[in-house]
């Protein structure tokens, strides 16, 4: 034997075997487990929102108001990473229930201004003590990292797709 096949042999048996590559099982992937934990996040929220008499992207609308309102429909929509022909009907629908009034923002009148009511005020009162840490099954704390944890892969995921074909 030689001593450069002395060498690869001797390094093939140095060398930590691995388990055989398998193809990834749906249970292996990170977007389906976010996914999935989106879908019971619907069904744990749904109780609470049906006592609301909200959908889940009409309440995250009021939430966006209560923390900055008389903002523009372009501006709420980038805050809940929905189109304007998206967001347009669920702030129409809102209207109607005399949660928000919109109205053409004087200083450019293409821009649409969104405000809360007092009935919009009202149904914060009533959503805050609605939470889900508690069924979440995890700590405070964790819950907090789990949450920033998940803002920072959704925050990478968009810078890391900039530009990319959808």
């Amino acid at each position: 034997m030689t001593t450069a096949k002395a060498r690869q042999s001797a390094a093939k048996a140095a060398a930590p075997k691995t388990a055989p590559k398998t193809d990834p099982r749906l249970q292996d992937f990170l977007c389906f487990a976010i996914y999935s934990a989106n879908l019971a996040y619907g069904r744990a929220y749904k109780p609470i929102l049906e006592e609301l008499g909200l959908t889940y992207t009409q309440y995250i609308a009021i939430v966006a108001l209560w923390e900055q309102d008389n903002q523009t429909v372009s501006s709420l929509g980038e805050k809940l990473f929905l189109e304007s022909n998206t967001l347009t009907p669920i702030l129409k629908n809102l209207e109607a229930m005399g949660y928000l009034r919109r109205r053409r923002d004087p200083k450019d009148e293409r821009q649409v201004v969104v405000s809360l009511t007092d009935a919009g005020r009202r149904v914060r009162e009533k959503a805050l003590p609605m939470n889900l840490v508690k069924e979440s099954g995890l700590t405070p704390d964790e819950f907090a990292k789990m949450q920033k944890g998940i803002v920072a892969l959704r925050n990478n995921l968009i810078k890391g797709t900039k530009g990319a074909a959808r």
